[in-house]
């Protein structure tokens, strides 16, 4: 049962981490040509915009509520009412999307006010970043579509296709900053017009793949007599996405409050936030969501198939594999901030202070790294169940402590206490979600945790040590050519990376140990 899951997650963390590279290449091309200046301040905000929007009506509350109603069909319903229940959700949704999308552009102003609004004292940045956000807004329906195609093949086992689409959101950005910046006098427009196309080539993209599994993007509103049971499936969906949203939004809330807080900071410090989060991203987009993408999927499955025991040691067999990856990435991360931040950043425009700020931030929004990815795993357990009420109390709870943490770190720590307070704020968000699966007898701890996080710890301890022995210090890493600095990193990353491999593997833990074995309740 893991192996098909595992199989699941390497296909979308190979993709995701393809994904990721160009990310990381888009990033440094960004930090190129924008460095962390106003323009940057500018776009990343301007595209901060459409993202909360796509995450309310995307990736997250759609996709959380669509996912498990379209395997139930698919499990338990004819073809037919499977293709009435896609049409019907594909119009009412597109019909939403293109009624805020509009909105959205009209309304850009008053957006911008209330998101960046230390932005409002200076006329000529407020807008260029409205006219940069009435570009990138209509990016809002063409990726929303392309979440939900996302949540139709993945049901179908197809896990390649639609992980490979962050690609070409990165090959359209690169292509822009290449093509159009130096031909545009606003690098933030021209950016903005790379996010757009991105949105068209990534639903083109997905087309073909729904074709060769007969599944239909065509749009229909009206109900026939024959869609009585497709009607039921489309208002299981929007009855269930309802409550999402609001989970989604306090996650994204949480994000813009950071960005109002960040606008009345210096200039740089939303750049110094998105750059630092980007890195931090990394390694939770290569596993933590593709573990995230698969097991959504094969949690509604198991649900409709009332295996209630197989869903506990599918949670307790992912939840293992997130201390395994996340507790090293962080330690890690912490210890190799700044040149980590050095070598990929540290060109063109990007200054020094920027590299020092930036490497502040991401120290303290790696410490919540474990809780966030086992956020997205914990929270599938119940979106698979139909249950997205539970994880939007908990989440909105978590904003309020996110707001209350920035209020009272932002002072002392400028930019750096907006990232703890996300790292806090996750922690408890995590450890709730936890709690709560653990008292409905969902999350069924199996034996074995204290062994196998002992060997964890131990390993990640050791690497710690050996990163704080051999590491230079920052201003050093600041003289070297970007190669040098590549270079010594990657000596150091692949070091300490082995010798945590070896330490797992002298205390005894072997791959066959993350196998889990329904029969014997544990892993072996």
């Amino acid at each position: 049962m893991s192996l098909k899951v595992l199989k699941s997650v390497s296909i979308v963390g190979s993709m995701t981490l393809l994904s990721r590279i160009s990310g990381l290449i888009r990033d440094v091309i960004f930090a190129n040509i924008l460095g962390d200046k106003a323009a940057a301040d500018i776009f990343f905000v301007a595209f901060r915009i459409p993202n909360f929007f796509r995450r309310i009506f995307g990736e997250g509350a759609f996709s959380a509520a669509f996912v498990p109603v379209f395997t139930e069909y698919r499990v338990t319903r004819s073809q037919s009412e499977t293709e009435s229940f896609l049409q019907l959700t594909i119009g009412r949704l597109g019909l939403i999307l293109i009624v805020t999308s509009v909105v959205g552009v009209i309304t850009a102003p008053y957006l911008v006010s209330l998101l960046a609004a230390g932005f409002t004292d200076d006329p000529e940045k407020f807008n260029l970043t409205v006219e940069a956000t009435r570009i990138t807004f209509p990016y809002l329906f063409f990726i929303s579509f392309v979440a939900m195609s996302a949540g139709m093949l993945n049901s179908c086992g197809r896990f390649a296709a639609p992980a490979a689409t962050s690609v070409l959101l990165n090959i359209c950005l690169i292509a822009a900053a290449l093509i159009l910046v130096p031909r545009m006098n606003s690098s933030p427009i021209a950016l903005s017009i790379g996010v757009l196309i991105a949105g068209v080539v990534q639903l083109l993209f997905q087309i073909p793949f729904l074709k060769k599994e007969k599944l239909t993007m065509r749009p229909r509103i009206r109900v026939r007599k024959e869609d009585e049971r497709g009607k039921q499936g489309v208002s299981q969906v929007f009855r269930l996405v309802v409550p999402a949203i609001f989970g989604v939004s306090v996650a994204q809330i949480n994000v813009v409050v950071n960005t109002i807080l960040a606008s009345f900071l210096v200039t740089g410090s939303i750049s110094w936030l998105y750059y630092s989060d980007r890195l931090m991203e990394f390694p939770v987009g290569v596993f933590g969501i593709a573990l995230s993408t698969a097991i959504l999927p094969h949690l509604s499955r198991i649900h409709s198939e009332k295996s209630d025991e197989s869903f506990a040691h599918t949670l307790d067999w992912a939840a293992r594999w997130v201390f395994l990856v996340t507790l090293p990435c962080t330690v890690g991360l912490v210890l190799l901030a700044e040149p980590i931040v050095s070598a990929i950043y540290f060109h063109g425009d990007f200054t020094e202070n920027g590299v020092r700020m930036t490497a502040m931030s991401l120290i303290a929004y790696s410490l919540g790294m474990t809780a966030i990815v086992m956020v997205k795993i914990l929270a599938p357990g119940f979106y698979a169940r139909q249950n997205t009420k539970t994880p939007v109390r908990i989440a909105m709870i978590s904003m309020g402590l996110n707001i209350v943490f920035c209020l009272i770190l932002i002072l002392p720590l400028k930019h750096v206490g907006l990232a703890l307070s996300t790292t806090l704020s996750s922690v408890f968000n995590a450890a709730m979600l936890f709690v709560l699966l653990r008292r409905e007898q969902v999350f069924v701890v199996q034996p074995g945790w204290s062994i196998y996080l002992g060997r964890i710890v131990l390993a990640s301890s050791l690497m710690g040590c050996f990163l704080w022995l051999f590491r230079d210090q920052g201003d050093i890493w600041l003289t070297m050519s970007v190669w040098q600095r590549v270079l010594k990193l990657m000596v150091l990353i692949g070091c300490s990376g082995t010798l945590y491999l070896m330490t797992l593997w002298v205390t005894g833990l072997r791959p066959r140990m993350l196998i889990l074995d329904k029969n014997n309740n544990e892993t072996r």
